[in-house]
């Protein structure tokens, strides 16, 4: 399930709630609460190809492993 950030408008007490989506509509519909945001959320991303990032000796490896693999290998080694 999601979290969600909910300030009580009564308080201005802001806490983090594991909800469904529709039980943090319902909260939010109520009047009680209203979802705030507190940053942005952390997002793992790459760009290029994975082997590009790695080591000499893994690239190696894979190398070694290509030729050893026999017929109809689809190891990517650059």
């Amino acid at each position: 399930m999601p979290t969600y950030d909910l300030k009580n408008t009564k308080t201005g007490e802001v806490e983090e709630y594991i909800l469904t989506i529709s039980k943090k509509e319902e909260m939010v519909e109520s009047g009680e609460y209203e979802q705030v945001h507190l940053g942005t959320a952390d997002l793992v991303t790459h760009t290029d190809g994975i082997l590009s990032k790695t080591s000499g000796d893994w690239r190696n490896f894979l190398t070694r492993m290509k030729k050893t693999s026999g017929r109809g290998d689809t190891i990517n080694t650059y």
